[in-house]
């Protein structure tokens, strides 16, 4: 969606206050995609901060469905987001001039920035439970529901040189 903020950078002095609905209905991070199972709207106020220029505040609360990256098992991804940014009118050139790919214009695009703000406060890994023991490497299996009695067993691979020498003796 599309809030024109023609108004706000222009006027001195000025504040809009809207709650915007979120048309985004999947994150996309370049190599997966998270659906978004529930979303609040997007709570945004901008005041005029100076000539041309204004600060963005936002807030919102969603939650998307990713999988743990241990064991693989489907887990929702609760983020709260609260966000703060300076924008620039479109006329402003120079140094100070920031490209923003949430502004088109003077319009701001409320999914681009809410997709920029997932991207910031996206988790490292994704757990289902802190202590997700993962899949067994061998079989498969995920250690969580039962222990596979699988050899998992990785010998040192700086002790391969003297594994070597034992090896040799025996002869």
């Amino acid at each position: 969606m599309l809030v024109n903020l023609s108004d706000v950078l222009t006027s001195e002095g000025m504040e809009l206050a809207r709650e915007v609905p979120l048309e985004l209905i999947c994150y996309e991070n370049g190599t997966e995609s998270f659906d978004i199972v529930s979303k609040s709207p997007v709570s945004l106020t901008v005041s005029n901060a100076g000539a041309d220029k204004a600060v963005l505040r936002g807030k919102l609360e969603l939650s998307l469905r990713g999988a743990c990256s241990r064991c693989l098992a489907e887990v929702p991804v609760a983020l709260k987001l609260a966000f703060e940014r300076t924008i620039l009118s479109p006329e402003v050139q120079g140094e100070e001039a920031d490209d923003f790919g949430f502004m088109d214009g003077f319009s701001l695009d409320v999914d681009a920035l809410v997709h920029d703000e997932i991207l910031i406060n996206w988790p490292a890994k994704i757990l289902c439970k802190d202590d997700c023991k993962g899949l067994c490497p061998v079989c498969g299996q995920n250690l969580n529901e039962r222990d596979c009695g699988c050899d998992t067993f990785v010998p040192d691979p700086r002790m391969a040189v003297i594994q070597d020498i034992f090896k040799n003796k025996e002869v």
